[in-house]
């Protein structure tokens, strides 16, 4: 991570990803450029190439709302990725825990337990497990890497199976990790994670280049079970406004599905 020119970097990195063809630029049979050219990501943005280079290149740290909702649209950016961009462009202070620690409140903790037949999580910004009911404990229990859902996916040895549609869930996974940490990027944690994810996996390094953003909202997603075979739950992830950084992540299966069936077998052998 290029902590010194954050700005850049994503700029660079998300230019290099948008296809020229996609967005009406003429693609000549000498082109060897991954991506658009910075003259074309000006052009297409109403700025000079000049201008543009200084903020690539970190000279210019502080473009107007303006000229960010014009780059955005240029590299066809999608809303989660847009808002990262204002936020690289203009940071404010982050409301990191004291001491880094994340603590789940014990009313959140009382509420999960409250729900026996519906899979809960807590996940920091990290994308750390820091809580969960019983449920949702089984879930993800009988992995080597449970406690943490960016190293279930790139370094457990049997993520792949767990996760049938594993290169999608690799996708949002590093993207969602992105989204969660946003300009952050001295978090201790978050050095942490990416330093060894980096080290160790291919797969992420190769994604965490391309600073793909996307909030963890909602998704269906396929799950295949140590214990009780294929799952496809539905979740929503509900911001925790006591616990900045906090998602609440709550999984449902359709009424009268083999999942749900599933889910309830999962139950009572958790119990």
């Amino acid at each position: 991570m290029d902590r010194q020119n954050p700005l850049g970097e994503f700029l660079r990195a998300r230019r290099e990803l948008v296809r020229p063809e996609d967005v009406g630029v003429p693609v000549g049979a000498r082109r060897r450029v991954a991506g658009l050219r910075r003259q074309e990501v000006a052009r297409r943005a109403g700025m000079s190439t000049d201008y543009y280079v200084r903020l690539e290149q970190g000279r210019e740290r502080h473009p107007s709302a303006q000229v960010v909702d014009a780059l955005a649209r240029a590299l066809d950016l999608e809303a989660d990725a847009a808002e990262h961009l204002h936020r690289l462009a203009h940071p404010a202070g982050r409301g990191r825990p004291a001491g880094g620690h994340e603590q789940v409140s014990p009313r959140l903790l009382r509420m999960m337990d409250l729900w026996p037949h519906t899979p809960a999580v807590v996940l920091g910004r990290c994308l750390d497990v820091l809580a969960c009911n019983a449920l949702g404990g089984a879930l993800f229990d009988g992995h080597a890497h449970s406690r943490n859902l960016v190293r279930l996916v790139f370094l457990d040895p049997d993520a792949r199976e767990f996760y049938p549609d594993w290169d999608r869930v690799a996708v949002n996974t590093v993207a969602g990790l992105r989204a969660g940490a946003g300009t952050d990027q001295d978090d201790p944690r978050l050095i942490e994670v990416v330093g060894e994810l980096s080290v160790k996996s291919e797969d992420f390094r190769r994604l965490w280049a391309r600073h793909d953003i996307r909030q963890k909202t909602h998704e269906t997603k396929r799950f295949r079970h140590p214990l009780v075979g294929e799952l496809t739950l539905h979740y929503e992830s509900l911001t925790v406004n006591s616990a900045p950084g906090q998602q609440l992540v709550v999984y449902q299966a359709d009424l009268g599905s083999p999942s749900e069936d599933a889910l309830s077998l999962l139950g009572s052998l958790t119990a």
